[in-house]
């Protein structure tokens, strides 16, 4: 059987392995296993979620409101936009998608970090685009505009913070980046994990009413998987002129995320309190996985996220440690994929943590 030719190169999304996945091949209890390799809010849900979803399991055999009216409302109130400056997407990775198909085809070249979310790359090849990448894993913005100046580009991806390195430019920095831009370029400024940028420096922050205002060719894109915890439930969304958004709207399917994702979405943004305690006790286990890393002279990238990249030296492989950490029942992202000799660690709770670093203690 024959399938479009843009798939024959087309590698696979490998996402963190599964917790049942590492019980099967390695044999270890469940209870054992610590998963931080998808960069999951470890703290579970919000009470008031759980409180919620509880109410609404009844609910699971309707459709959920098309329009999204009532978690659309909530964001433009949380982020000073209209309702229609927004599209809710299963996950911000479909959102990616709308935008790639709008945008590009066999013609276009989409321009990205070296090193950067995976999902870039493939929904790009899967239109048959010409992907340009900059020679610095990180964002170099000197390199980016080099690349646009000689090739130009439909599309410009800016993951800020950047997955899965972890490092983020700063917001002036990019606003004199995008002012260089055609205005028929567009760029999509990814903030999955701004939350923890503008908590830890102020300077990072990009808020999508102000970047949307400031610059119509461009979108903003959110989710609740991280600092909301709600990485089961995929919602994600994104902010842009009313044009951009009646664009993407042609290829979003009806009914793209579930009546108990939409409420979980609609209360979730209400508990700030539990986001700002998740975030306040990231950065301090953090901590922690630096003092580490100095400790064992293990260089790292410093990390606006809830994950830290290591940098391992040429004696220590990314793939054996990985490995021998899964044999232990620990769950981290092995980046030998990304041609990085580096692992990122998602940070964990307390109790998690201690134990993580115990076993690399005795890894290393």
């Amino acid at each position: 059987m024959k399938f479009n030719k843009v798939l024959d190169n087309l590698k696979i999304y490998e996402a963190g392995k599964p917790i049942e996945l590492v019980v099967r091949e390695y044999g270890v209890a469940p209870e054992d296993i610590i998963k931080l390799a998808s960069n999951e809010n470890p703290y579970g849900i919000s009470p008031k979620v759980g409180e919620v979803l509880q109410n609404y399991i009844n609910a699971m055999s309707i459709y959920p409101d098309d329009s999204f009216y009532e978690l659309k409302k909530a964001l433009a109130h949380k982020f000073k936009v209209d309702n229609k400056n927004i599209i809710i997407g299963a996950g911000s990775d479909q959102i990616i998608e709308f935008c790639v198909k709008a945008k590009t085809n066999e013609n276009s070249n989409i321009l990205m970090a070296k090193t950067t979310f995976a999902m870039y790359e493939i929904y790009s090849k899967q239109v048959g685009a010409n992907i340009l990448r900059t020679k610095s894993d990180t964002h170099n913005l000197n390199e980016f505009r080099e690349l646009y100046k000689d090739n130009g580009a439909d599309i410009i991806f800016l993951c800020l913070p950047n997955n899965p390195l972890g490092e983020c430019l700063d917001k002036d920095d990019v606003y004199k980046f995008i002012s260089e831009v055609d205005s028929n370029t567009l760029v999509v400024v990814d903030g999955a994990y701004q939350e923890y940028a503008k908590f830890k420096d102020k300077k990072k922050q990009i808020s999508p009413d102000d970047l949307i205002k400031t610059f119509p060719n461009t979108i903003y894109l959110g989710t609740f998987s991280k600092a909301y915890s709600l990485g089961g439930m995929r919602v994600g969304y994104g902010i842009a002129n009313e044009g951009i958004i009646q664009e993407l709207h042609k290829l979003r399917p009806p009914f793209n995320i579930t009546t108990l994702s939409l409420k979980a979405g609609i209360e979730a943004l209400k508990d700030e309190k539990f986001v700002k305690e998740s975030i306040e006790k990231n950065f301090k286990e953090m901590d922690r996985y630096i003092k580490f890393a100095k400790d064992k002279k293990i260089e790292y990238i410093e990390s606006y996220t809830n994950f830290i990249t290591l940098l391992l030296n040429n004696s220590i492989s990314a793939s054996e440690l990985s490995k021998n950490l899964l044999k232990k029942g620990v769950i981290i992202r092995d980046l030998s994929s990304y041609g990085v000799n580096a692992i990122r660690v998602t940070i964990g709770t307390k109790f998690q943590n201690d134990r993580v670093l115990k076993i690399f203690n005795e890894l290393l």
